[in-house]
């Protein structure tokens, strides 16, 4: 089996991670950004949920706006890479072209009927410092995520989002 040296960028609401050039198969480094993946989701969500049932939604906002940032660059430690999270309505981490256009692919997918929790996709591209594996995968958004990301967003969250995210 070919080992190539694959950064990883694992796009997410997406969560994205470059992974340090290692000399990685395509399934390894696949794996590698998997794992990274639900590292960050599993984390972000407890502390989310956490937050939600000590103080309520609009003191989770802080989690999102100031702990998902941490919590993804101490994975980023862990595995020697850069995750990060970024959608098409970000509050953060603007999509590069190529990000929207796996996005915006996503969101066909899904309109088919295809489960957001099973979406994930991947180039390997050239690169000026090698090849990489740009690996997208669909985080989905669990209840606690609908409080700020939903349809139905209550006053003071909205307010708070509002100030937080102009």
């Amino acid at each position: 089996m070919k080992k190539l040296l694959l950064p990883i960028l694992v796009t997410g609401l997406f969560s994205i991670a470059t992974v340090n050039a290692h000399a990685l198969t395509e399934e390894e480094a696949m794996a590698k950004a998997k794992e990274m993946t639900q590292a960050l989701a599993g984390q972000l969500k407890g502390e989310l949920e956490a937050a939600m049932k000590a103080s309520g939604p609009v003191a989770a906002i802080e989690v999102c706006q100031q702990r998902a940032p941490v919590i993804a660059q101490d994975i980023s430690k862990q595995f020697s890479a850069t995750i990060y999270r970024t959608s098409l309505k970000p509050r953060a981490m603007m999509p590069n072209a190529q990000e929207i256009a796996m996005l915006e692919a996503f969101n066909e997918r899904q309109a088919k009927g295809e489960d957001v929790m099973q979406m994930v996709a991947k180039q390997v591209i050239d690169s000026p410092e090698g090849k990489q594996l740009h690996f997208m995968k669909a985080l989905g958004t669990a209840p606690v995520c609908l409080t700020c990301h939903g349809t139905d967003i209550k006053p003071e969250v909205q307010a708070r989002l509002s100030s937080l995210y102009p």
